[in-house]
């Protein structure tokens, strides 16, 4: 026996099984970083290296700065088992609201902001209200917020577009961090920035691991995490020298990547976070724990009208006027980019970073396809069957398990 377990190969081997048996168990989470490589790589060599162009990887991330806004506060919603359908038409709504305000009214940017986003979480409040303490399904309740609120977009604008804002108020949207070192051709205080976060990050994943081996809750092996680990550093250096080359971080870059850290803490640090995915596993079972479900849903749907009414004043500062259109739809694209990142039908399961992971990929798709000159017809059609894909393997890796 001592012989065997001390036999190269048979470590090996064993350990060859334990990496298999790993990567089938967690397929959701690394199912989706591989299926994101691949498709910037595919569209990387169909464009003939457009796709990463640092001009083209900025606005790659402007374009989709709304969506991953949106996506964070939606798998908060989805991890509850609940929908949300309004965001798209909230979103709208937010944006003429600061028209009026700001371009009509003369209201400062700063003060108009901060009434938008308390509107936004008193929409939330509205409609969490409903859901959480009378039991009405999300999707009736959200559904009709969709409808009211593009009814009152067109009556707040009166059918026609408003602008255009100041120069200061599209700053959050167009705006670029400032080189305060000086660089001629590089924003060297934006590549020090993205250098200092990814190196952060890679020894803030290795103290992680020390602890959980500490502990003895490390389940990964070691080379699935120092791959992943090198990938991660590799890519956000990669990325963060590319949009340096260009014109530097863009301010909504820095507002998403804040984002992302709060919430990722919040729903796998916290308290509240633990609460949320219970009461999504099961909120008979949380309920006789002592969880109050109906509270965590309320505020779950106030995040979300806040987070939408955030989206809504990037999504108007980038356009520079808010139109009657505005948001049209954008519950899909935001709904099916958490579904695609990995979150569960029936609620319980999903990450904010998987989240953010699908609202790239729809990105990666829109922009590449965009730029073969695919038309609009069949760029709704691959997305409609990848959305379906991601849900297939969703059921099929849950009958599985």
């Amino acid at each position: 026996m001592s012989e065997l377990a001390n036999d190269p190969s048979e470590r090996g081997a064993g350990e060859g099984r334990s990496s298999l048996a790993f990567l089938r168990g967690h397929l959701r989470e690394y199912g989706i970083l591989f299926a994101l490589i691949a498709i910037m790589a595919f569209f990387q060599i169909a464009t003939g290296g457009i796709l990463l162009k640092p001009v083209n990887l900025t606005n790659l991330i402007l374009q989709n700065s709304y969506i991953v806004i949106m996506a964070i506060g939606m798998l908060m919603v989805i991890v509850c088992g609940h929908i949300d359908l309004s965001v798209g038409s909230v979103l709208g709504f937010i944006g003429a609201l600061a028209a009026v305000l700001i371009v009509d009214l003369d209201i400062p940017y700063g003060i108009a902001a901060v009434i938008c986003l308390a509107v936004g979480a008193v929409i939330g409040m509205a409609q969490g209200f409903w859901v959480a303490y009378f039991r009405i399904p999300s999707f009736i309740v959200t559904l009709a917020g969709m409808l009211v609120f593009k009814g009152l977009t067109l009556w707040l604008l009166e059918g026609q577009s408003v602008g255009p804002f100041p120069a200061e108020f599209r700053l959050i949207s167009s705006g670029f961090v400032p080189d305060l070192l000086g660089g001629e051709e590089l924003n060297l205080f934006s590549l020090l920035i993205g250098v200092a976060v990814a190196t952060g990050l890679f020894l803030l994943s290795f103290r992680t691991r020390l602890m959980q081996q500490k502990t003895g809750i490390a389940d990964e092996p070691l080379p699935f995490f120092v791959v992943k680990s090198v990938l991660i550093f590799a890519a956000l250096v990669y990325m963060s020298w590319l949009m340096a080359d260009f014109r530097g971080l863009p301010n909504v870059f820095i507002v998403m990547a804040l984002l992302i850290a709060i919430y990722s803490f919040v729903t796998s640090k916290t308290t509240f976070g633990r609460r949320l995915y219970a009461i999504g596993g099961n909120e008979k079972a949380a309920s006789l724990s002592g969880i109050n479900s109906k509270r965590l849903t309320f505020l779950t749907f106030a995040n979300m009208g806040m987070l939408a009414a955030l989206a809504g004043l990037v999504f108007a500062a980038r356009l520079n006027t808010a139109t009657p259109k505005a948001g049209i739809s954008f519950e899909l694209d935001v709904i099916a980019a958490v579904f695609i990142g990995g979150a569960s039908m029936s609620g319980g399961v999903g990450t904010v970073v998987g989240a953010v992971v699908g609202a790239f990929i729809m990105g990666v798709m829109n922009n590449g396809m965009s730029i073969l000159g695919i038309g609009i017809d069949w760029q709704q059609v691959i997305k409609g069957l990848v959305l379906l894909a991601a849900v297939i393997f969703d059921v099929m890796n849950k009958q599985k398990g």
